[in-house]
């Protein structure tokens, strides 16, 4: 079996305005991009590319969910200058080409990405294959007796990762590199 010993991961993070991707909409994307290459050992060496960040001007906030508002810190102020979704998907269909996308809860992010690339009309570039982390912590730490949550910030205080800005998109888009970083090491 051939094995991808070199490949572009890109962590990805969306924050919404709800959890239904049919009403509400992406209003903020956090992209970690890295070279993952296996070729030297069992585990990988990562090399990072790009980090960036995309604010999404909502098109139809009077469907938003307050809760969801509140979580990700959303002000309309501070979206002010931010992309249209066409632009931010463009950019974001430039950047992620070929690369696997990583996230924690990959079906999520996955549902609204998707949702978004369709609605402006622009073909998702990444490669097909998706990598979710809470797949794998739960694969590598499920006899743990220590974890009994796999959420994101549950894993990052068990590994020690600093997530200062949760629920904003590239804080934890980092914090999902982080992750996924330890969960490579282990054995």
């Amino acid at each position: 079996m051939s094995q991808i010993k070199k490949q572009q991961l890109i962590f990805l993070d969306t924050e919404t305005t709800g959890l239904n991707p049919d009403i509400h909409e992406v209003i903020q994307i956090g992209c970690v991009i890295v070279s993952q290459d296996w070729t030297s050992s069992n585990t990988p060496t990562f090399e990072m590319v790009e980090q960036f960040e995309l604010k999404i001007k909502p098109e139809h906030i009077e469907d938003a969910d307050p809760t969801a508002l509140r979580v990700n810190g959303y002000d309309a102020a501070d979206w002010v200058f931010a992309y249209t979704a066409k632009e931010a998907m463009t950019i974001l269909a430039d950047k992620a080409k070929g690369a696997i996308m990583v996230a924690h809860n990959v079906a999520f992010d996955h549902m609204f990405i998707e949702k978004a690339f369709r609605n402006v009309g622009i073909e998702n570039t990444m490669h097909y294959h998706k990598l979710d982390t809470i797949s794998i912590a739960f694969a590598k730490l499920h006899t743990n007796h220590d974890i009994e949550k796999f959420s994101l910030r549950a894993l990052g205080e068990y590994f020690g990762i600093e997530n200062k800005q949760a629920h904003t998109a590239l804080s934890d888009a980092r914090a999902t590199f982080e992750l996924y970083q330890k969960l490579m090491q282990m054995k």
